[in-house]
C-alpha cells in the first residue's frame, strides 16, 4: 500500500491524498460506505459502483467473526470475493465493540 498527498491548502494545511492498494486507489477524504457484516444495506452494488461511485468500502472485523465468521469468509475465498466487491475495503479492529461488552 501506498499513500502520497497530492495537494495541501495553504490556509488550513487540509490535505487532499490518495492510497493505493493491490485493489485499487481511493482518495481521502473519501466517503466509505459501511458493510458492517459484508454488505451494504438498502443500496444495490451497482448503485454504490456507479450512481455514488463508491472508491472503498468498511467493514467491521468484529461483527465479520460474529456473522458470517471465519470459515464462510474463508470459503468464498476472502472477503472481497465474500462482498462481491473489487475495489478497496477497510476493515476496522472491532476493538471499541468488544471494549464496549465489558
Amino acid at each position: 500500500m501506498k499513500f502520497s498527498v497530492l495537494t495541501t491548502d495553504q490556509q488550513t494545511n487540509a490535505r487532499l491524498g490518495r492510497f493505493e492498494t493491490d485493489h485499487g486507489s481511493f482518495e481521502t477524504p473519501t466517503f466509505m460506505p459501511v458493510g458492517t457484516l459484508g454488505s451494504v444495506k438498502g443500496i444495490h452494488q451497482r448503485e454504490l459502483e456507479n450512481d455514488i461511485q463508491a472508491q472503498i468500502l468498511l467493514g467491521n472485523t468484529y461483527h465479520l467473526f460474529l456473522k458470517p465468521g471465519t470459515t464462510i469468509v474463508e470459503e468464498a475465498g476472502g472477503l472481497h470475493q465474500f462482498m462481491g466487491w473489487k475495489r478497496p475495503i477497510l476493515t476496522d479492529s472491532g476493538g471499541y465493540q468488544v471494549y464496549s461488552l465489558s
